[in-house]
């Protein structure tokens, strides 16, 4: 596949950068696939090597202080996983799991380094998805205080579509990412009954389809206002 003719998310790694820029990227490491289930990184390790997925897309998961796993994102082609151990070497944050089959891009700290090295803009880049992680869990944070489950459900639902959504020839927007009700309620801070309910709703009132394996939004402006989003995002 010519990945290079790909349109990736804006806001993804790949995304971020010049074409002549995603090339270099493209062309480090090692290209590898991995089956469903399988762990790509695993919390608390110390090894350094960071991924930059291709197809497919991945949960990251951290274990909380009761011992359950907690899904705290999903990552999806053109994004990387694994950055931070590879530029300061600190043990893992999270697990990064396949959902489904995925292929990635294998980069050693070193190689990592040079192109930064050469290549500022790639730094900047990271530094950008670093800062907008550290945003994602802060809304997060807040919005679990601030506002109830529906609208906690539908801004997510919104982020999710402006994060990785993409057009549909019928008018909707199908999202780019599979998720199962338990990992939306995960996600929102809501219970799995709540998030059940939040989803029937809107499905009923025409804003969402939902079916095996995906999800497509109908109408994302009044999904915007039960999330209390301004109608630009």
């Amino acid at each position: 596949m010519a990945y290079s003719s790909v349109e990736w998310p804006a806001r993804s790694l790949l995304g971020a950068v010049a074409p002549d820029v995603r090339g270099e990227l493209l062309a480090l490491g090692v290209p590898t696939r991995f089956g469903a289930g399988k762990v790509l990184l695993s919390e608390g390790a110390r090894d350094r090597h960071m991924l930059v997925l291709l197809t497919g897309f991945a949960k990251v998961t951290a274990r909380v202080e009761n011992g359950e796993e907690s899904l705290l994102a999903v990552r999806v082609g053109g994004d990387s996983v694994g950055e931070m151990a590879a530029l300061d070497g600190s043990p893992r944050s999270a697990t990064v799991t396949a959902c489904g089959p995925l292929t990635a891009r294998v980069v050693q700290p070193g190689a990592l380094h040079a192109l930064l090295a050469k290549r500022p803009e790639v730094h900047l880049a990271l530094t950008g998805i670093l800062a907008d992680r550290l945003r994602w869990a802060n809304r997060r944070r807040l919005d679990f205080k601030g506002y109830p489950a529906k609208v906690r459900l539908a801004r997510l639902l919104v982020e999710l579509a402006t994060l990785y959504g993409r057009p549909v020839e019928d008018g909707g927007m199908v999202l780019g990412c599979r998720l199962t009700q338990p990992e939306l309620a995960a996600l929102t801070g809501a219970a799995e009954t709540t998030v059940h309910k939040g989803l029937r709703d809107l499905r009923r009132d025409g804003l969402l389809e939902t079916g095996y394996g995906s999800t497509v939004i109908r109408d994302l402006h009044r999904l915007r206002e039960i999330g209390d989003l301004s109608p630009d995002g």
